[in-house]
């Protein structure tokens, strides 16, 4: 017995309270080392000030307000204005317009749009309606230095100015746009008739270009509001527009492919205003109507527009928006309140419960021509793992523009085959959505990155079943087995499969092909006392198949940790299984340097695999990183390999070669 008869009742609480918290100190402290990537992150704060250019140059948060600049204190001087900055703003605007219809010219005209956006900046909290016509004066002569034909010859590219113009239809009209949010106004589908004293604006809010539809949009927020914490770098372009965060609202539940985008996701847009060439002067009055578009632009998928017989670049910002959907908490699709690091952890110790988020997300819609690439995460993780390669992939135009990146989340807890059983079923479900006559020719060109455990759930999808993993557990025909039909069939999934034909290459990241001597006897037993695994029918499939399954088989193993240890029976047929000609293979090692108290102590590993576990010998390519298991994947190194490995794909893809009906029946040829 574990307790004796010497022992008080009080003292038996005590003690098992004792041991459970050593219990579970002990398993936390084993997942931690195995990747666990549960850390909590701040991946954006709220700055104290919108970021602009503008703000250092205008002086806009000085003590005595916002100043023009030299050049344009310069030009006051010379028509002897500079006495009217004294007073109220309207009057001096009104004489410098007066010169510039008078005199037009590229410095008058930037004058004006400067003073226009100071005298927004003055009268913006008192009057808000003559704020917003001084911003949209400021766009519009900003637009007219930019854009006019006749100031053609006269603009400088090479000017500060030019960029100063940039800068000031950029601050001004995500200024107006704030204006117009605060109304309630900053939507797609919207129309406004702005009127003012000297201005009248027709503007409708439309969307340009993507798979983004009106009914998405739920709300729209300034990038400029925050700084970017959580992601090494950060990707942006430089050119007129706003960056905004779009918030998705959740559409119709009946969609299929709704269930593929996660809750609360948020994404990059960048709004420009386009000024119509039909300024007209009203009939009956002297105000001027200018006739404007509010363009909505999705960046991932053009990064420049056409204005007349010019392609101009957007201002855009990508990793903003994404360190905004990371930094909420609520991530999780079936229930709000837990966020992503609680999914990690509950896939490790409550499988069963975590079963319901299990699955393929996008971050974007589907996207027909661009490359699948799969990210799937290790043990006690979930693709929040991936953000930092996900990002700077994404950065880079050569890989977005020809690549999708899909994640898959999986409850980490349960053996590693079971979850590629899942995985595989959900891929078909997938490719029945999106692709369901099996049109698209890019879908074909899949590319899988598994980091540790998730190396080996996607190293199944690969790999031809044969009857090798059916042999682990019986040498006798599958068909003797007793049981549901549901359970048969079940059973008949997990051992018999062939390669996923729209798979052609698998990246393999801190992999323990050969196990990992971390999930030795003590971790395991931790792992069966706090992993709480769901009823497969194991014990009713042995008991009504007797005399059918081997001893210590794959049926026994219970965790995670059973099926990641050097002696789970499955590895050694893994390895060796048979792949398909098509496929091509990389494997990148993380290798702590031998240096340190830890270094000696990994001794040839990340710290969790061995190098001669994680090493392959058939690999296209191998790539050995100085890094840890938790960060192997994060390390720069690694992320141009992939990247490199990325740009071969699309280098031996002159075009997207369709799957041939030969292919198919290769495939399912070596599942039998």
């Amino acid at each position: 017995m574990l307790y004796s008869s010497g022992f008080s009742a009080r003292a038996q609480v005590a003690f098992r309270r004792r041991t459970f918290g050593f219990k579970a100190a002990a398993v936390w402290l084993c997942a931690v080392l195995l990747c666990a990537g549960c850390a909590s992150t701040h991946y954006v704060k709220v700055r104290s000030a919108p970021h602009s250019p503008l703000v250092e140059r205008l002086k806009v948060t000085s003590r005595g307000g916002p100043q023009p600049s030299a050049r344009t204190m310069q030009l006051l001087r010379r028509y002897d204005l500079v006495g009217e900055l004294r007073g109220k703003m309207r009057p001096l605007l009104d004489k410098v317009q007066a010169i510039v219809d008078q005199e037009p010219s590229p410095e008058k005209v930037y004058a004006f749009a400067e003073l226009s956006y100071i005298a927004g900046k003055k009268t913006e909290l008192t009057e808000p309606g003559t704020a917003l016509d001084h911003y949209g004066a400021s766009v519009t002569y900003a637009y007219k230095y930019l854009f006019e034909e006749r100031y053609g010859r006269q603009r400088n590219p090479y000017d500060p100015e030019f960029r100063g113009a940039c800068d000031l239809y950029n601050g001004a009209l995500e200024s107006g746009l704030r204006l117009v949010k605060s109304q309630g106004g900053l939507m797609p589908g919207c129309s406004h008739s702005i009127e003012s004293a000297s201005h009248a604006w027709d503007v409708k809010i439309v969307i340009r270009n993507g798979r983004w539809q009106a009914a998405d949009f739920a709300e729209l927020k300034f990038a400029s509001d925050y700084e970017v914490q959580g992601l090494k770098n950060q990707y942006q372009s430089y050119g007129l527009g706003v960056p905004l965060i779009a918030i998705r609202e959740r559409r119709n539940p009946d969609d299929p492919a709704e269930k593929f985008l996660p809750p609360l996701l948020s994404f990059p847009v960048t709004a420009f205003l386009r000024v119509l060439p039909d300024d007209q002067i009203h009939a009956n009055s002297s105000r001027r109507r200018h006739v404007a578009l509010l363009e909505l632009y999705d960046p991932l998928v053009s990064h420049d527009i056409e204005i007349g017989p010019r392609r101009v670049p957007l201002e855009t910002d990508l990793s903003t928006p994404l360190a905004y959907f990371l930094n909420d908490p609520q991530l999780n699709p079936s229930n709000p309140a837990i966020n992503l690091n609680a999914i990690a952890t509950e896939g490790l110790l409550r499988p069963d419960k975590a079963q319901a988020e299990a699955g393929l997300y996008m971050l974007q819609p589907y996207e027909p021509g661009k490359i699948p690439v799969l990210m799937v995460h290790g043990l006690w993780s979930s693709p929040m793992t991936w953000m930092e390669m996900f990002n700077d992939l994404r950065g880079d135009p050569a890989i977005r523009e020809r690549y999708q990146f899909w994640f898959y989340l999986y409850p980490s807890g349960e053996p590693f085959w079971q979850s590629a059983t899942k995985m595989r079923e959900d891929l078909a479900s997938a490719r029945a959505v999106l692709d369901p006559e099996r049109r698209e020719p890019a879908f074909d060109q899949m590319v899988l990155v598994g980091h540790s455990m998730g190396g080996l759930v996607s190293k199944m999808q690969v790999v031809a079943s044969r009857n090798d993993f059916w042999n682990i557990v019986s040498d006798k025909p599958f068909q003797m087995v007793k049981a549901s039909p549901e359970l048969h069939e079940r059973l008949e999934h997990t051992f018999f499969f062939g390669p996923d034909p729209a798979v052609r290459r698998l990246i393999t990241i801190a992999t323990p092909h050969r196990g990992s001597t971390f999930a030795n006897g003590t971790t395991r037993w931790l792992a069966r006392e706090f992993i709480k695994l769901p009823q497969m029918g194991r014990e009713q499939i042995v008991r009504e198949n007797p005399d059918l399954f081997r001893q210590h088989t794959m049926l026994e193993v219970k965790t995670s940790l059973d099926s990641l240890a050097p002696d789970s029976p499955i590895l050694p047929v893994l390895l060796h299984a048979q792949r398909p000609p098509w496929l091509k293979c990389h494997n990148i090692v993380g290798v702590l340097p031998d240096k340190g108290f830890i270094g000696k102590v990994a001794g040839g590993s990340d710290g969790v695999v061995a190098f001669s576990s994680a090493h392959l010998d058939d690999a296209l390519s191998e790539l050995k990183v100085e890094a840890d298991h938790m960060d192997v994947h994060r390390h720069p190194l690694s992320i141009l390999e992939v990247r490199r490995i990325l740009l071969e794909h699309l280098a031996d893809l002159e075009s997207f070669p369709r799957r041939s009906p030969a292919q198919d029946r290769t495939a399912q040829a070596m599942a039998r």
